[in-house]
């Protein structure tokens, strides 16, 4: 009996101090905890970014189309076919993406998809994209050097759609809700991947050891 009367004792003095840590706790404290559960906004930065990107995507699976017709190696083949998929999936999910926010969704076969109209009066071509010229080099050419151009061209686009990746995240508040963090990083993490694979397909070509 004495040592339930210690045990009841000692809980009535701790009692107190537990309802006083738990009435005395700042408010600032309660409000910070309570803004770390709202998502962030997306911004329009995020939205220039998905529209900007359909563009981009859709004028890399015009060259990845151009693979069966213009005697593709069997390796740049498998690459393309790859792109094909991947990128027409993930222009759904920005198309999607923009339409459930009420965005304008860009027409992938619109030549304006592909611009930065960030800047009315100033639109210029998405970072990495290819030049009018550049697509009627790649369309003329045929077998060994369909495929060095290809993969030429195409790390040029990769290496314009990581910038895009860093143009968002260095816009403020921008590429922070999670949808938008993680496709941007997962863009970024693939074509970094992508460049790697072609860079070692056309060494192979060029006989070069460079990468």
């Amino acid at each position: 009996m004495r040592y339930r009367r210690v045990r009841f004792a000692l809980a009535a003095l701790a009692a107190p101090a537990f309802v006083f840590t738990t009435i005395a706790a700042p408010a600032a404290s309660a409000q910070s905890q309570l803004s770390l559960r709202i998502e962030p906004r997306y911004t329009a930065a995020d939205v220039q970014f998905m529209q900007g990107m359909i563009g981009h995507h859709a004028q890399a699976v015009v060259m990845a189309t151009m693979a069966p017709t213009h005697g593709a190696g069997s390796q740049v083949a498998l690459f393309c076919r790859k792109i094909l998929s991947s990128q027409a999936d993930e222009i759904e999910l920005m198309q999607n993406w923009l339409r459930e926010r009420g965005e304008k969704v860009p027409d992938p076969k619109d030549p304006h998809a592909g611009m930065d109209m960030s800047m009315p009066g100033h639109a210029m071509l998405m970072p990495g994209m290819l030049t009018d010229e550049q697509m009627k080099q790649l369309d003329q050419a045929r077998d060994k050097e369909f495929d060095r151009l290809f993969l030429t061209f195409m790390i040029q686009h990769h290496e314009g759609a990581i910038t895009m990746v860093a143009k968002l995240f260095d816009s403020p508040g921008a590429g922070q809700t999670p949808e938008i963090f993680g496709f941007a990083t997962g863009v970024d993490a693939d074509q970094r991947a992508e460049i790697g694979r072609m860079q070692s397909m056309l060494a192979t070509i060029t006989g070069s050891n460079t990468k």
